[in-house]
């Protein structure tokens, strides 16, 4: 019995010590690249969430918004709302990102549950910061993301056809309505 315990103690504390390494990644996508030149400033402020991939957190939500300010630490606030269309009621998640390397490159890791952080990169945006494409740790997360409700249809095709070269699977996307 005293073997079975050196051993399934320092198996256990290593299987955990794992989990809680790969909850707290910041990853990127294989094929992916995030924003080089990225200008933390001009991205700040509020974004319609135009398309997005069905999880758990946004579950039966239309007209979400995330909104991006800077913390005194020089952290920066996230604050996603959307209406819950089924339970008809406004829901709000507020938590903190920070980059992964330096301020230039588009690599973020956000919590809204620490200890637990999961990746945010933006791996495409227009020149004057009006409409992003963002990947998470993995291929299960994708938005697109505009500064007003609707985007050009140039500007889909461009993010669609990148996701793709990715491996994303666009026909999942879910079209967020802006209705409220």
């Amino acid at each position: 019995m005293k073997t079975l315990k050196k051993i399934a103690v320092p198996v256990t504390l290593g299987v955990l010590g794992l989990i809680i390494y790969n909850s707290c990644s910041a990853g990127i996508p294989k094929g992916a690249k995030a924003v080089n030149n990225f200008d933390a400033k001009k991205y700040l402020g509020r974004w319609y969430e135009i398309a997005r991939f069905d999880y758990r957190f946004e579950k039966n939500m239309d007209n979400v918004t995330a909104e991006y300010s800077e913390n005194p630490n020089g952290t920066i606030r996230v604050s996603n709302k959307g209406y819950d269309y089924i339970k008809k009621e406004w829901k709000e998640s507020v938590g903190e990102a920070k980059f992964v390397k330096d301020k230039t490159e588009a690599r973020l890791k956000v919590s809204f549950f620490k200890p637990i952080w999961a990746g945010y990169n933006v791996i495409d945006i227009d020149e004057n910061y009006q409409y992003a494409l963002v990947a998470g740790s993995s291929l299960k997360y994708l938005w697109i993301l505009s500064r007003t409700t609707t985007l050009p249809e140039s500007m889909r095709q461009r993010f669609i056809e990148k996701a793709k070269r990715i491996g994303y699977n666009t026909d999942e996307l879910i079209w967020v309505k802006h209705n409220q």
